[in-house]
């Protein structure tokens, strides 16, 4: 048993680290290149990048329907078939869907750009979007496929393959968007609109690169012919059974997964209008204010989201395989161990994010007013919420408590569409983030006590682990505000440069203080696992 466990969770320290680093890395790209972008959009940045954000959270929702909850079931799916010894099943499945997801790729991607000026008319902005939205339908057209097979390699356990394909696509990525707002913006055009669909055209060049990535690791696994060669065994397996199966098991995470982008879209759809209706500003200074509240904030949020998307979406496939042995410790230790790891990280992130709000928008958007600044504090200060409603939902899908996640979803929703017209009157650009924690609160409470009871889960070991993790954070924060003190009397000047130094000085001692008190207290033995003991010795830590 403890032999079990052993395995187990070094199967999920090997996937969380790649999915971590890769999800890192590719976010963080996604939210480097935002400084010379915002820069060479000037003077109209901040509408550049509100039509981007625009655009994107049409395209997020389309991305999600035309999958349909597909990756994460496929790796359930996947890891079920394996536990049974039914390896065979799991390549007709993948063959199966990858057929549905060419099609389903097809409608969706004319679907997007057939309806771009609707969804343009409906967001309160018009015609500038349109070009926008139908660079991005080009994506939806590959991505289905992607999907399928990076749930499949999931479903193995095997994350590298997934690591290395969302790496080469946000390298490609950055790397048109940010040539071509440079050639149009410097040496074009200089018409924004026209870089911007540039920089969203640029999706589906780097879905290309992640494909073809994806194909050489099947080639690389000898798994490429099995999936394409039609199976010796086809007349003993049901395919049409498997599918539906699948698909079943798949449409509820659309629907729990697609919280985050609808709550976005209802924000999209309703902000600029209302204030329309209630206030003076104009239609530009509206997309700048949805800029500072939804587009400005969500560059740095979503790095921190991506590390909770990869803690929770490791799990799923050996809290599925456990589930169905039975295994009820294993399945307790695996949500503790997730829930721990989850905390553990974003506690202090998010604190640390607030804490050096200021140099950080400075860096990415320059200099900020007293409202872009508020609404980021308030923004990034969600992650929390955001973070536990990406790990809850999956994990009690992966229960098989699908029904009570889709339920606890449309509790959320509804909540968030009553309060979105009251929280907008009341409180102007802060509403839509009002509305948005309310609506994600509800479901996140209730997921976790439907998992507690499904599991016999004791809150105690979780408590404790992220007690000690707010104890920490506090220790950081004071040196944070040391050092700060202290680099106080060194910089003064505004610029991004120094602003940049002074992150990274102050950033960084908040990040070795956190480590070092994580090693001393044992609380990131979980994240590191055999490497933590080594690591205590070689800083000479107790």
């Amino acid at each position: 048993m403890k032999e079990k466990e052993t395995s187990q969770q070094e199967q999920m320290l090997r996937g969380t680290a790649w999915l971590t680093i890769s999800n890192f890395i590719s976010r963080l790209l996604g939210a480097i290149y935002i400084i010379p972008w915002y820069i060479w959009m000037q003077p109209h940045a901040a509408e550049a990048n509100g039509l981007f954000t625009m655009g994107y959270n049409i395209y997020a929702w389309f991305l999600l329907v035309s999958t349909a909850g597909i990756p994460v079931a496929i790796a359930k799916q996947v890891a079920k078939y394996n536990a049974k010894e039914e390896r065979e099943h799991s390549f007709i499945l993948v063959r199966e869907f990858i057929n549905l997801m060419l099609i389903l790729g097809l409608v969706f991607a004319i679907g997007m750009y057939l309806g771009s000026p609707l969804f343009a008319e409906m967001s309160g902005v018009g015609k500038d979007l349109i070009p926008v939205m139908r660079s991005l339908s080009w994506a939806v057209l590959v991505f289905p496929v992607m999907s399928v097979i990076r749930g499949f390699f999931q479903g193995f356990n095997d994350l590298k393959p997934f690591a290395v394909s969302q790496i080469a696509e946000q390298v490609v990525r950055v790397i048109w968007m940010l040539v071509t707002a440079y050639l149009i913006m410097n040496l074009g055009s200089k018409n924004y609109v026209e870089a911007v669909t540039q920089s969203t055209f640029a999706a589906f060049i780097g879905m290309i690169a992640s494909m073809l990535v994806l194909l050489y690791f099947l080639w690389q696994a000898d798994m490429l012919a099995a999936i394409l060669k039609k199976s010796s065994k086809k007349e003993k397996i049901d395919s049409k059974a498997l599918l539906w199966d699948t698909l079943r098991e798949a449409i509820p995470f659309i629907i729990t997964g697609s919280a985050i982008q609808l709550f976005q879209i209802i924000d999209q759809m309703t902000f600029i209008k209302f204030m329309q209706d209630l206030t003076d500003y104009s239609k530009s200074e509206l997309v700048i204010m949805f800029s500072y509240f939804s587009a400005n904030p969500n560059k740095i949020t979503m790095i921190l989201i991506a590390v909770a998307t990869s803690i929770g979406g490791v799990g799923i496939p050996l809290l599925t395989a456990n589930y169905i042995k039975g295994d009820r410790p294993a399945v307790v230790k695996l949500i503790q161990d997730n829930l721990s790891m989850l905390m553990a990280f974003l506690i202090p992130a998010t604190v640390g994010s607030i804490l050096l709000a200021k140099p950080l928008y400075t860096v990415f958007y320059g200099e900020a007013d007293s409202l872009a600044l508020g609404l980021f504090i308030f923004a990034v200060s969600q992650t929390l919420l955001l973070g536990g409603y990406m790990v809850l939902s999956p994990m009690i899908q992966s229960l098989f408590q699908n029904r009570k996640a889709v339920l606890y979803f449309v509790y959320g929703f509804l909540l968030k569409v009553a309060l979105q017209a009251p929280m907008i009157f009341l409180f102007q650009a802060y509403g839509p983030l009002l509305s948005t924690t309310v609506g994600l609160l509800v479901p996140i409470v209730l997921m976790y006590r439907h998992i507690q009871r499904v599991t016999k889960l004791r809150s105690n070991i979780i408590l404790r682990r992220s007690l000690l993790a707010l104890m920490l954070t506090g220790m950081m924060a004071v040196a944070v505000y040391l050092a700060q003190f202290l680099l106080g009397f060194v910089f003064h000047s505004q610029g991004r440069l120094l602003n940049l130094i002074y992150l990274t000085l102050v950033g960084g001692i908040g990040v070795v203080t956190y480590f070092y008190l994580g090693l001393l207290t044992r609380l990131l033995d979980k994240f590191l696992g055999a490497r933590a003991e080594s690591l205590r010795q070689k800083l000479h830590i107790p």
